[in-house]
């Protein structure tokens, strides 16, 4: 039996996909091990959102190449997808794969075994190429699971890799989707988690849509929630809105990736709204679900962001009231648009962008978990990993504590109303409800 280590970088649907590799192997009798240093076989999945991202990587294969020169070392993901032709002269890795055809990594790997010769087997994307259906259903010692089901992008965003490393939108079949979630269901996991690239645009060949995704985890007896990922703000309608609060088990947090909140720079992005049409989204939202919370990331520094456009971006965020929001400096990313762009922003002014958005978005993060307090919500309870205080989230994703002295025993994946109490800058502090 081989020792197979996997090693993950990115979002959550790169992990997604290496818990589903992970199965795999497991199916064909791997030993699935936690750390490297006895492993026969290394599966690194890859990012390439910004180069910084690829750095982690190289290093990373560097160091596990040197610590283990006879194992078999599988380098997939992103960054071999999107550059297919400078991964080939990475020659630490036996095998090269990309993000497709992730269901043949064992057949690849026991190739490469039988015949050891460098496998390169990168495949390009087609615009009729459908979903490939690998899934995970065990999720050990978790109490939320992850699906992906969507992926691709069509968007190209003026800054982003992606769509060369995904391809094209394409959905998980709903009937995939049901026997995937029951399973998990069947496993004692109690929320779910629908994830994919571009998730607003899950079922658009089908003819179906995000609210179906959401309507079948709900019908699923043992799931006791169903939250979504980021979504792209353009593709959320009143009718999905109106489907998806009627029903009890969905989780009325909406993380809608803002990225500016200046429509120039917006437009600049190759975005496929304006700061106003995001700012009734939100508005509809919270009209349908009045206890929501609006979480979303924003980029600060774009090539050719003017002082004014950045000040109109800090007032946007304000005036949203977000709950929560990752600022982030915009990076550098070979082979986009925005690579390419005159006006490129110094380093140093992002970092001071970054400071200023990042205390103007601290505020409403602060008044949102404070205007929580003397509410009852209810609580999935995770696993406990501190001494003083049971922890969980409720619907909205707030991060909800309760001291140990009130409740001893393990709350663990059980769901309890807790009344809060008082409010820190990144969670709630309560005690539980006698029902």
């Amino acid at each position: 039996m081989k020792n197979t280590f996997f090693l993950t970088f990115g979002c959550k649907v790169n992990y997604y996909e290496t818990e589903c590799m992970k199965s795999l192997f497991s199916k064909r009798g791997y030993n699935i091990i936690g750390e490297y240093k006895s492993a026969d076989i290394v599966v690194i999945n890859s990012c390439t959102v910004t180069a910084s991202g690829d750095s982690r990587v190289f290093t990373a294969l560097k160091k596990i190449r040197k610590a283990l020169p006879k194992a078999v070392i599988a380098l997939t993901g992103c960054y071999p997808q999107a550059f297919a032709e400078e991964t080939e002269k990475i020659m630490e890795a036996d095998i090269i794969m990309g993000t497709k055809y992730r269901s043949r990594i064992v057949d690849v790997v026991e190739d490469f075994i039988c015949k050891p010769q460098r496998i390169v087997f990168v495949s390009d994307y087609k615009s009729d190429d459908e979903y490939e259906c690998i899934t995970c259903t065990e999720f050990k010692d978790n109490t939320r699971a992850f699906v992906k089901i969507q992926d691709g992008c069509n968007q190209f965003c003026s800054y982003c890799i992606i769509p060369y490393a995904r391809g094209r939108c394409r959905s998980k079949p709903i009937d995939v989707l049901r026997e995937e979630a029951e399973k998990i269901a069947s496993g004692g996991v109690k929320e779910i988690v629908l994830s994919g690239i571009n998730l607003a645009f899950y079922g658009k060949e089908y003819g179906l849509t995000l609210a179906d995704a959401v309507e079948e985890c709900c019908r699923i007896d043992g799931i006791k929630r169903v939250r979504l990922g980021s979504l792209e703000p353009e593709m959320m309608s009143d009718s999905q809105l109106e489907r998806m609060a009627v029903q009890k088990k969905f989780c009325p947090q909406f993380h809608l990736s803002l990225q500016s909140g200046c429509t120039r720079t917006l437009k600049a992005m190759n975005r496929k709204y304006t700061a106003e049409e995001y700012e009734e989204l939100v508005t509809r939202i919270r009209n349908k679900f009045p206890q929501c919370a609006i979480t979303t990331d924003i980029m600060v520094g774009f090539p050719d962001e003017t002082d004014e456009d950045f000040a109109q971006s800090v007032e946007f965020a304000k005036k949203i009231r977000f709950s929560k929001v990752h600022v982030f400096r915009y990076s550098r990313r070979r082979g986009t648009v925005a690579d390419r762009m005159k006006n490129q922003i110094s380093e140093q002014v992002k970092s001071e962008r970054w400071h200023i958005m990042n205390e103007a978005v601290k505020k409403s993060q602060a008044e949102y978990m404070k205007s929580l307090v003397g509410k009852e919500v209810e609580v999935l309870f995770e696993r406990e990993n501190c001494i003083e205080f049971h922890q969980g989230h409720a619907p909205d994703y707030t991060l909800i504590k309760i001291p140990r002295k009130n409740c001893k025993k393990s709350l663990r994946n059980e769901i309890f109303c807790v009344k809060i109490k008082e409010s820190d800058f990144d969670c709630c502090i309560g005690e539980p409800v006698e029902r």
